[in-house]
């Protein structure tokens, strides 16, 4: 909304010279003036909002979703929409709407997913900062992949509303929608203005001495079947980041197996199809990407795939296939909720109201173009901090030897997210932060 957005910028330019001192539009508008983008699924008026989806090609947003209103009211300009995959519910930007999505730092990598255009366009510089939204890493894998920052907050704290698809059930405490952007400064001030009231619960004005937070590392998810060990490069620069901290700060950073983070994939799983306290089952993904229309049929649909005829794509029909077999084992899925449930206990315990885990964001650094459809479910590292409701900032650590962004979380206990964002901001001081990519 190219255009638009220059009208809006002439607005702000004619507000400034009429202004009676900074320190009044300050206070009224934060954000005045900073160009934003959002990722597609949220509705932003006048714009697209397919969520990726063919049926959905000609829809358009008559109206905001309550962040970006929120954001505009601060005086932020939205400068357009950006790609997603199809119905946000996997980790390579790729649909049958727009196409792909190529990383700034290797076209021949992916952003990652879903708020994987909003990653790549931050780190090219096309935007200052950006709207995404996670149930399973969407904010954080693109800002991993794309070596910026991003924060998914506490859960039930920033409102999720006018967003395709939006979580209904037992998922609507696990969706959150966040900041990205390439200084980890400008998380908070986001943060702020998306929460609304609810920002009152995230002790944001809490001065944090980095020395008094407890740190604890965990290298690995403890060797799960389903994903991929941790890449050496992304270990080493946990490392590197435990030693600076010991040696600068003078902490003692904690080492942690906390054994039932090995079932991470399955946990978020059944308690992504579980039933919610009213007794309502989970949404169907197989009806969303019907999207009112008539059902799809995923084994149908991947024969029509295999022949080139479908308008799906491939990740999209497998996560119909695998939401069948779910349905078949009730038990098993019972006891990993329990499990689940367990071990957000065990996580609230450990951090406490003074800690922070440092954790892997993802197994690989920026993986190639449609090699994620044979690690599938790299994702569990970030997936399973959604199903624990807690906040976690993804950090950039500096570029590996093949000069792909690498990174790392930063976790807390609920309602903590003052302690991560401070976190991010000594470490961005530290490694460096966002690198323009093309200049190493």
């Amino acid at each position: 909304r190219f255009e638009e957005a220059l009208q809006e910028a002439r607005q702000v330019d004619k507000l400034l010279s009429e202004s009676p001192g900074d320190d009044y539009l300050e206070e009224k508008f934060p954000l005045l003036g900073v160009p934003i983008t959002v990722k597609e699924a949220f509705s932003v008026h006048g714009m697209p909002n397919t969520s990726g989806l063919v049926n959905r090609r000609n829809v358009i947003a008559t109206s905001d979703a309550t962040v970006v209103s929120r954001l505009k009211q601060a005086g932020a300009i939205p400068l357009g929409v950006t790609n997603c995959s199809e119905l946000c519910m996997w980790y390579e930007s790729s649909n049958r709407v727009y196409g792909r999505t190529n990383n700034p730092y290797d076209l021949q990598r992916i952003v990652g997913g879903s708020s994987g255009g909003e990653g790549g366009v931050l780190a090219a510089a096309c935007s200052v900062i950006g709207v995404g939204s996670d149930i399973g890493g969407s904010i954080r894998m693109p800002a991993f992949f794309n070596g910026v920052f991003g924060h998914k907050p506490t859960t039930g704290v920033v409102p999720n509303d006018g967003q395709f698809p939006n979580a209904q059930g037992v998922r609507t405490s696990f969706l959150c929608t966040g900041p990205m952007c390439r200084y980890a400064e400008d998380l908070e001030p986001m943060l702020r203005v998306m929460a609304g009231p609810g920002v009152n619960k995230l002790k944001l004005n809490e001065k944090v001495s980095l020395e008094k937070i407890k740190f604890h590392c965990m290298d690995h998810d403890g060797g799960s079947i389903f994903v991929s060990p941790v890449d050496k490069e992304i270990l080493q620069a946990q490392k590197k980041v435990v030693e600076h901290l010991e040696g600068t700060l003078g902490v003692q950073v904690q080492r942690v197996a906390i054994h039932k983070m090995k079932y991470s994939f399955q946990i978020w799983s059944a308690m992504m199809s579980s039933k919610d306290s009213d007794g309502q089952e989970a949404q169907l993904f197989t009806d969303l990407l019907g999207d009112h229309g008539k059902p799809v049929w995923p084994l149908w649909e991947l024969m029509k795939w295999l022949m080139g005829m479908s308008s799906h794509t491939l990740p999209a029909i497998a996560l119909g296939l695998t939401e069948k077999l779910m349905k078949l084992n009730p038990g098993g899925n019972a006891k990993l909720v329990s499990m689940g449930k367990s071990l957000q206990e065990e996580m609230e315990a450990l951090l406490g109201p003074d800690g922070v885990l440092l954790y892997p964001s993802h197994p690989t650094i920026a993986p190639r173009h449609h090699s994620p459809i044979c690690m599938p479910f790299n994702f569990a590292y970030t997936a399973i901090f959604n199903v624990l409701g807690l906040p976690v900032t993804q950090c950039p650590l500096g570029l590996s030897s093949e000069g792909l962004p690498l990174g790392i979380q930063l976790v807390a206990a609920s309602y903590n997210d003052h302690l991560t964002l401070a976190v991010a901001r000594y470490l961005e001081q530290a490694f460096g932060g966002w690198i323009l990519p093309g200049k190493v």
